[in-house]
């Protein structure tokens, strides 16, 4: 390849044309015509910053944030030992299955898919929980749209509570260098306000199906397939990952530490772990590392910075529109890199990073395509033949959105 026109003109206009051609096939999903996916748009991207001079190689391999990969790699991993255990199967059904009133199913729909996501990554809580939830609707003769929302929605809410909650927050967390409790103790209340919010909006939106004085027939128990061993053994690393979070480890360390432990074992084939990994979201996060700093070293400069830092991102509402809004016009990992320079300027950028945690994370509520786990839910709904359309979720989306973002912001 050749480099970049010589001057700092040159490498401006090619770092910032990159760039926005990036996030437009990131913010779209795939390059129309093309199989490009937004995983290998961020990896073109960041090959041509580098082939074309923008950074150089070094420059690449230190703007990678390895202590956000290996964070969300352990977790990865960690998740998936507890899913092939079938131990969310086990949870899932033991709690469901004793709620005897459509609402009280309901609310431990969204109890159990927030409370899992809160400490695990929502992403994978999705994947599990959905398929979970739509055979027992099905079973008890419910309308299966509403729950699957519950399934989605709490997702995100719960997510918001610590840092491996999602992988936003584990950019985050990595940038900040905010302690893991200090982390939860400052977004918990926002999660539980927010899941109580979900559970009241839902219900609100389906009078017919929640707001009723039947119960819900007692199904015959079906034995819930799980391997004990592997279970426990899954349970008791992640539990002691979570001691150590809370205690003030390295999360990063905690997490690779906890995720290579689990594959020490007899039972489960490594190959089974490894095809449960998001291997395409790690390859984006390397390329919008690289593809980030290129635009930071080059257009981003200190006096441009600073103008825009007089937009008043101090301003906690401020900030949580303009988080809201890029979140859900390039998805929440994007806007996070994006927000960095701006944020880690700022008089007290602990703070504003809980904000963008808060405001990124609430903001995929929004529609249905504003988050990875809404999308999870609907395309596995869709293969079973249920279909949740942009406006069914959009009807309580944007009213979840907009009461949870007004109280993170509020609380923070």
């Amino acid at each position: 390849m050749q480099s970049a026109p010589n001057g700092g003109n040159g490498k401006t206009a090619v770092a910032t044309l990159v760039f926005i051609a990036t996030y437009v096939i990131i913010a779209i999903g795939k390059l129309p015509g093309y199989q490009l996916d937004r995983a290998g748009a961020a990896l073109l991207g960041a090959s041509f910053m580098v082939g074309l001079g923008v950074v150089s190689l070094d420059e690449a391999y230190h703007a990678i944030d390895f202590d956000a990969i290996t964070l969300l790699l352990g977790m990865m991993i960690v998740v998936a030992n507890l899913r092939l255990s079938g131990f969310f199967r086990l949870v899932s059904n033991y709690a469901v299955t004793r709620a005897h009133h459509p609402l009280l199913l309901l609310f431990a729909i969204i109890l159990v898919s927030g409370l899992l996501s809160a400490f695990l990554v929502n992403d994978a809580i999705c994947l599990v929980m959905t398929p979970i939830v739509l055979q027992l609707v099905r079973r008890l003769k419910r309308d299966p749209v509403p729950y699957l929302l519950a399934v989605a929605m709490a997702s995100n809410v719960g997510s918001t509570a610590t840092i491996t909650g999602n992988p936003q927050n584990m950019i985050i967390g990595a940038f900040s260098r905010i302690p893991y409790g200090a982390f939860a103790a400052a977004l918990w209340p926002v999660a539980l306000v927010g899941l109580l919010a979900t559970t009241a909006l839902i219900a609100l939106a389906y009078r017919r199906e929640f707001l009723v004085a039947a119960r819900l027939p007692i199904l015959a128990q079906r034995p819930t397939r799980y391997h004990r061993a592997l279970a426990m053994k899954a349970v008791l690393v992640t539990v002691g990952m979570m001691i150590l979070f809370f205690a003030g480890e390295p999360v990063a360390k905690v997490a690779i530490v906890g995720g290579a432990l689990l594959l020490l074992t007899r039972k489960v084939k490594a190959d089974k772990v490894y095809r449960e990994i998001d291997w395409p979201l790690l390859l984006m996060f390397v390329g919008l590392f690289i593809v980030v700093t290129g635009l930071e070293t080059t257009l981003l400069t200190p006096e441009l910075v600073g103008k825009l830092g007089r937009l008043d991102l101090a301003s906690a509402p401020v900030l949580t529109a303009i988080t809201a809004g890029l979140s859900n016009l390039v998805s929440n990992v994007p806007a996070v890199l994006v927000m960095r320079p701006f944020v880690d300027g700022l008089a007290d950028p602990k703070r504003a990073w809980l904000i963008v945690a808060m405001a990124s994370t609430l903001a995929g509520n929004l529609t249905l395509v504003g988050s990875v786990a809404n999308l999870i839910v609907a395309q596995r709904a869709r293969a079973q033949g249920v279909d949740i359309d942009f406006w069914t979720y959009f009807k309580v989306g944007a009213p979840l959105t907009l009461l949870t973002i007004v109280f993170g912001a509020w609380w923070l």
